[in-house]
C-alpha cells in the first residue's frame, strides 16, 4: 500500500527554480560559502538556481529583495541564508514572518530539533529559522552557518522541495 506523502513526492516536479539570498554585512559572492553549499546541493538534486543576491542584514533590503524573487514569475522558491539570530542586527526573521500568506511552522520546529539532537545542543533556541509561502512561492530561511545550511538542506528542503511545489500548484 502506497501512503499519501509517498504519492505525492511522485507527483512532484522533478525540478524547482530557486532564487538564493544571502543575507550578510561581510559576505562576498566569492566568501559565501553558504550560498555556493545552497546551489551544489540544488544542483546536485536536480534543481535550478534562477538567481543569486548577497544583501545586508537589513530589513528593507530584505523585504523588498525576498518580494522580487516572489513576485518573478522564473522563481518557484526563495532560499535565504543568515540573519536568522537573536542578535540586534538580525532581522530576517521579520523580513521574512512579515510577508508570508501562510507559515510552515514545522520547518523551524524540526530544523531546530535537528540542531539540539545533532549538532548544537541547547544553543538550537536561538535559531528563528522560519518558512512559509507566498501565494505560489516557497520561502525557506534558515541560519548562515554552513553546517546549518547542510543540515536545513539536507534534511528539510531538498528532500521536500518538491512536495512543497506540488501541493502550492496542485490546484493550479
Amino acid at each position: 500500500m502506497t501512503t499519501s506523502t509517498e504519492q505525492h513526492r511522485r507527483e512532484a516536479p522533478k525540478s524547482v527554480a530557486c532564487a538564493i539570498i544571502t543575507v550578510s554585512d561581510t559576505r562576498t559572492p566569492e566568501t559565501d560559502s553558504s550560498g555556493q553549499l545552497i546551489r551544489q546541493l540544488l544542483e546536485e538534486h536536480g534543481y535550478t538556481v534562477a538567481e543569486y543576491a548577497i544583501v545586508k542584514d537589513e530589513y528593507d533590503g530584505i523585504s523588498q529583495l525576498l518580494r522580487e524573487a516572489a513576485d518573478n514569475p522564473h522563481v518557484e522558491a526563495v532560499l535565504l541564508n543568515g540573519g536568522t539570530g537573536i542578535a540586534g542586527r538580525d532581522t530576517t526573521y521579520e523580513a521574512v514572518r512579515d510577508q508570508l500568506v501562510k507559515e510552515m511552522p514545522g520547518f523551524g520546529e524540526i530544523f531546530r530539533f535537528l540542531s539540539f539532537t545533532e549538532d548544537i545542543g541547547s544553543a538550537a533556541i536561538l535559531s528563528r529559522a522560519i518558512a512559509g509561502t507566498i501565494g505560489k512561492t516557497a520561502v525557506f530561511s534558515m541560519p548562515g552557518s554552513t553546517a546549518a545550511v547542510r543540515l536545513a538542506m539536507t534534511r528539510l528542503i531538498v528532500p521536500e522541495l518538491g512536495h512543497v511545489m506540488r501541493e502550492l500548484y496542485k490546484d493550479k
